[in-house]
């Protein structure tokens, strides 16, 4: 069953304990597809995602990513790439330098969102060393990791963060 997309938003949270349970192809097949749904400029979806469930793997992962040990000890994990040259061939530097990372990032949070809709637990992870992700996955020329994101049922509970009161981030121009 899944879950209002606002109390997803507002009730999801970064996870980095996992339980030791198998999660459903199907399911994780239905995130990927929440992915690729993401907005981008001219449909030209420049991105490609990589679903690693070998062990070693995640291994190579966490210790790209500092050691984040967590990124091993989830279940599956999805790297998410973005593929700049696509957005460039279209809309050059900005399309290469923001927009195919502006796309990748939306398909980031269709992905946090879309499993915490299926119970599942997940943790963006930005902290790594790009080449030697790019080495464990065996990436081609062209498609450069944007995000870690190790997948899971949740083995903790996290409490909301704090954040900005709106008056401070919020600017009205009538």
């Amino acid at each position: 069953m899944t879950k209002d997309v606002i109390a997803a938003i507002l009730e999801r949270r970064s996870i980095r304990r996992f339980k030791a349970e198998t999660i459903p192809k199907a399911t994780i097949g239905r995130i990927i597809d929440a992915a690729r749904w993401a907005p981008s400029a001219g449909n030209l979806q420049p991105w490609q995602f990589y679903v690693i469930y070998k062990e070693h793997k995640k291994q190579e992962l966490a210790s790209a990513a500092s050691n984040q040990k967590f990124i091993n000890e989830a279940p599956v994990v999805i790297v998410v790439c973005a593929q700049p040259d696509i957005s460039g061939a279209r809309y050059r530097e900005r399309g290469r330098n923001l927009y195919a990372i502006q796309e990748t990032a939306a398909a980031v949070q269709n992905i946090l969102l879309a499993a915490y809709g299926y119970g599942l637990g997940t943790c963006w992870v930005g902290a790594f060393d790009e080449t030697l992700v790019m080495e464990t996955l065996g990436l081609p020329r062209g498609v450069l990791p944007v995000a870690i994101v190790p997948i899971g049922y949740a083995a903790e509970e996290n409490h909301p963060p704090a954040r900005r009161p709106v008056e401070e981030i919020v600017h009205v121009i009538d």
